[in-house]
């Protein structure tokens, strides 16, 4: 048995792999001023992106050149400190949206699609269409899956998805909403498929295809993956921990490189 020691790999190296903040080195007992600089600019992006408009007119525009019938309705949380501080609210319809979509339930479609801002506005406005518009082509082709009218929603946690879902008398519900921002991805967008949506459901009972950002999950394949979901669970009728995504066997990950970072 040899006494020489394995070679040691730099733990600079796993710079080149993560946007992680590992291998910052020091400058005597602190950090160096550049990282710390790029911390707090990370920070303040963030921060940002928690406090950034919803854009609903825009995604409105752009949806409907998707030809997409779109509503507006509004979560019970009157503004963005309420919402903020009053989870709650963002889980509920106010009662006239409630009013509204119940007037639009003429015919149960299979799937309901639900954008909501959630807790990055920035991700909504910057990839929620692109999403959208790469999904609807398989769910036509592969699955027949039809979308009726789709759902704008300010002041939206996930669980708002699931009264808007049971409203429409959808099959499955599909809420596109911004995830909580990270000091690498202020704009990171997520999507939660809930089969049978009604209030009350958990996250144990939903999929998540979460991280779709620039130099994250691309716009096609986050599409990919939400199609898969959408017609296994709707075969299977199930979604959630009984529902395993194995959407990655028919087509390889794609990490983001560094200059989409």
């Amino acid at each position: 048995m040899s006494d020489k020691p394995a070679p040691v790999r730099p733990t600079l190296d796993l710079r080149s792999f993560t946007p992680a903040r590992v291998a910052l080195g020091r400058s005597g007992a602190s950090m160096p001023t550049k990282p710390l600089l790029d911390f707090t600019l990370d920070h303040a992006r963030a921060r940002d992106a928690v406090h950034a408009a919803f854009d609903a007119p825009r995604l409105v525009a752009g949806l409907g050149e998707l030809g997409l019938a779109v509503t507006e309705v509004r979560s019970r949380a009157a503004d963005r400190r309420d919402y903020l501080r009053r989870p709650d609210l963002g889980r509920q319809l106010d009662a006239g949206s409630a009013d509204a979509l119940a007037q639009l339930a003429t015919t149960p479609s299979p799937l309901a699609v639900v954008i909501g801002d959630g807790l990055s506005a920035a991700a909504v406005n910057g990839h929620a269409t692109a999403v959208l518009k790469s999904l609807l082509p398989r769910l036509a082709a592969e699955q027949a899956v039809a979308v009726g009218r789709v759902v704008v929603a300010s002041g939206a946690r996930v669980a708002l998805g699931d009264e808007i879902g049971a409203i429409l008398g959808a099959r499955m519900a599909l809420m596109l909403i911004g995830e909580r921002p990270g000091l690498s991805a202020p704009d990171s967008l997520g999507a939660y498929l809930t089969f049978a949506p009604k209030p009350g459901r958990t996250d144990a009972e939903r999929n998540c295809v979460s991280n779709i950002h620039h130099a994250g999950l691309s716009s096609d394949e986050a599409a990919f993956k939400i199609a898969w979901l959408v017609r296994e669970g709707l075969a299977r009728q199930v979604t959630g921990v009984a529902l395993k995504d194995e959407s990655a066997d028919r087509a390889p990950r794609r990490i983001g490189t560094a200059s989409e970072r």
